[in-house]
């Protein structure tokens, strides 16, 4: 079964095409990330009208990449829930039309869970492709209006490494049930145990900043360029873990998080150590530290906000005995979770590749298929979304 996935949900325009919930086919992105470079953060407007201009060339690109047509389409998988409403429209917007125009099933999907799922991808059905996958639409495809045109790229083609290319590196198995999942991105810090597809229940989430967003904040505070994940793992690459003390917030339910406790002491912390008190502006800050006290409060705060999510997911793992554990959403291409949890888990995990970590269709289309087996399509007027939806909310009514 052959399903085309969409993904609009913040500022990633894709679209992917995925064979039986796990054979790779393309996976085409729209990145905006240097639109909002510029703001420190996701403008929701801008985000909305970019995801219109390119919408249409990146569904037909994902299309050419995979050679498929409308014929070999079986159904139509796209995220409706969480996100920006106005970007969530565009990805809905999109999906419902072209299920009405070509009489496809639809199925639409919780973006989180659709993060975990791309670690059911296993198989790659398409040769790695040269640097003209990557290149953008041709103009015939593109609106006439160029000037916040944004780089269509291929995550199909290939992952960067210094200057050698090399193919994706998917997960050698599918993981196995019952299954741990830490979901973390931007907005989403959540740990769900899996009793089987669509059979969940969420045991936490964040009650306040998600830990993308606290490392988004946090690299503001440093002067660090947005998005703040990468910035303050390379930063920290050359700092000391250890150099300052940062708490871990103690709340009723150990499996829930909050990281806004966290961000508030390492802004007192930078405060202290340039010798300026609480009443001092967050954002002249940056201009009084060093690289070398830069580095070390990105190593110190990262280390306390992944060993937080680390804790969680160990103490989960004992409790519960699952048979797999799967890292899911941008958070997980952190080098450094990674690594504490290599350390503690008593069991190995067979990560998604970078490409997959971050917002993509392939994802979308990978947990259309698992529904599209046990659940009836959704009617195309019947499709809204749901820009604050829990995964509490989605556990499959099967």
């Amino acid at each position: 079964m052959i399903i085309l996935g969409i993904e609009s949900s913040c500022d990633e325009t894709s679209a992917a095409i995925v064979e039986d919930g796990r054979r790779l086919l393309s996976n085409v992105v729209n990145s905006q990330v240097d639109i909002h470079a510029a703001y420190g953060g996701v403008v929701p407007e801008v985000a909305a009208r970019s995801h219109i201009e390119v919408i249409n060339p990146v569904i037909k690109q994902a299309m050419q990449q995979a050679n498929v047509t409308w014929d070999d389409i079986d159904a139509i998988a796209v995220a409706n829930a969480p996100g920006l409403v106005g970007s969530l429209l565009v990805g809905t917007l999109a999906a419902r039309t072209l299920a009405e125009l070509h009489g496809k099933p639809l199925y639409p999907v919780h973006h989180v869970e659709g993060h975990i799922y791309a670690n059911f991808i296993t198989d790659e059905g398409v040769k790695s492709r040269s640097e003209e996958a990557v290149s953008e639409p041709s103009s015939e495809t593109q609106p006439e209006n160029t000037s916040s045109r944004r780089e269509v790229r291929s995550e199909m083609a290939s992952e960067r490494n210094g200057d050698q290319d090399k193919a994706i590196k998917l997960p050698t198995r599918q993981p196995a049930f019952p299954m741990l999942a830490l979901a973390v991105s931007g907005l989403h810090s959540q740990l769900v145990l899996f009793e089987d597809h669509g059979k969940y229940r969420l045991l936490g989430e964040t009650l306040d900043d998600a830990v993308g967003e606290a490392f988004d904040k946090v690299a503001r505070m440093l002067g660090l360029p947005y998005p703040g994940g990468p910035s303050v793992s390379a930063a920290a690459e050359q700092g000391d873990p250890l150099k300052y003390d940062f708490p871990k917030a103690k709340l009723q339910n150990p499996y829930d998080f909050s990281f806004s406790g966290l961000k508030t002491a390492v802004l007192r912390a930078i405060q202290r150590e340039v010798g300026v008190d609480h009443t001092f502006p967050s954002f002249e800050l940056p201009g009084r530290l060093n690289d070398a006290q830069r580095a070390d409060f990105a190593a110190s705060f990262q280390y306390t906000a992944v060993e937080t999510l680390v804790d969680a997911t160990v103490a989960a793992t004992h409790e519960f005995q699952p048979a797999s554990v799967v890292i899911a959403g941008g958070v997980a291409a952190n080098q450094e979770l990674r690594r504490q949890l290599s350390d503690r888990l008593p069991l190995p995990i067979d990560y998604a590749p970078m490409s997959l970590c971050t917002d993509n269709a392939a994802m979308i289309a990978a947990l259309g298929y698992y529904r599209s087996r046990v659940l009836s399509p959704t009617p195309v007027d019947e499709v809204s979304v749901y820009p604050s939806m829990s995964m509490a909310q989605t556990a499959w009514n099967v």
